[in-house]
């Protein structure tokens, strides 16, 4: 049977000079993961009332995602991140503070499935304490998606996810920066912290992914995206697709090439995801078509 992913964490609209957008990169996965056909639980917080709120249950809806899990708040605003486009499809991000997000309220019971969990979601006390006991209550592996922005990007905070962490996916800058504050290298910073994997993205230049003691098992090249338009949301879809495969019990490296050349397809649309969820049907068919995890010698 499918594994349930459980996706907590921000959702939010990410604010272009030609409009918003819904986004979060806990959004982008848990609609990556609907419309890709995984079993998905999304929790996050919004307010009640604001335009951004209704943009954010409009695009989960549009996507197949259940709303459900989607707390409302009556006294804070739903979040907001001012993207700074450069010219060549580069984006630094202004995210607005005391957002709904930041006072997420923890699930009710023990998360039987998939966890993934984000360092943003953190910021504040209450969501802070709701993202670590749900992820502290769960049965199954734990993912990780280490996004150092201004505000989570400490020692001390990164340290006590990848304590809380099975399995991470960094980008090389990240891990950088990670080797420098801890003074250990990629076997050094897993031994620490008792990792099983460690997904490095790596922008145009592909993937790897590795094992104990910093044991490469999987990597490819980038794939070409002629047709850039911005890379929002590229390190969301590979996570997404990745977190599918393994819901889906497909093959992780044939799953890691998929999520490699899905994340390149997203820089060549407007923000993390297609417009039209429609247009993603031939990533859900290559996805089921991935050949079962138990088929592998």
């Amino acid at each position: 049977m499918p594994s349930l992913v459980h996706v907590i964490g921000e959702a939010l609209v990410d604010e272009f000079h030609d409009g918003p957008v819904a986004g979060g990169a806990p959004f982008n996965v848990a609609r990556s993961l609907a419309v890709l056909h995984a079993p998905v639980r999304f929790i996050s917080r919004i307010g009640d009332s604001d335009a951004a709120g209704r943009l954010v249950l409009d695009s989960a809806r549009r996507f197949g995602l259940d709303v459900a899990g989607i707390q409302c708040d009556a006294q804070h605003a739903t979040g907001r991140v001012s993207v700074h486009e450069s010219g060549d499809g580069g984006h630094r991000f202004e995210i607005h503070a005391n957002a709904a997000w930041d006072h997420l309220e923890a699930p009710a019971g023990a998360a039987a499935g998939i966890v993934y969990f984000g360092s943003l979601a953190q910021r504040h006390a209450p969501s802070r304490a709701a993202v670590r006991a749900a992820v502290k209550r769960a049965l199954g592996l734990r993912l990780l998606d280490l996004n150092l922005r201004p505000g989570t990007d400490t020692p001390s905070l990164a340290a006590e996810s990848l304590m809380l962490a099975d399995w991470v996916k960094i980008n090389e800058d990240e891990l950088d920066r990670l080797q420098a504050w801890f003074e250990a290298d990629l076997a050094g910073l897993m031994d620490r912290f008792a990792l099983q994997r460690v997904v490095v993205t790596r922008g145009a230049a592909g993937y790897a992914m590795y094992a104990e003691q910093a044991r490469l098992v999987a990597s490819g090249e980038g794939v070409p995206q002629p047709a850039l338009v911005d890379t929002v949301g590229a390190g969301d879809a590979f996570t997404a697709m990745l977190l599918a495969g393994l819901a889906l019990e497909r093959q992780l490296p044939d799953t890691l090439a998929l999520a490699n050349r899905y994340a390149a397809m997203i820089c060549g649309v407007r923000g993390p995801l297609p417009a039209d969820p429609a247009t993603l049907s031939p990533w859900r068919e290559a996805l089921h078509a991935l050949p079962p995890e138990e088929a592998r010698a």
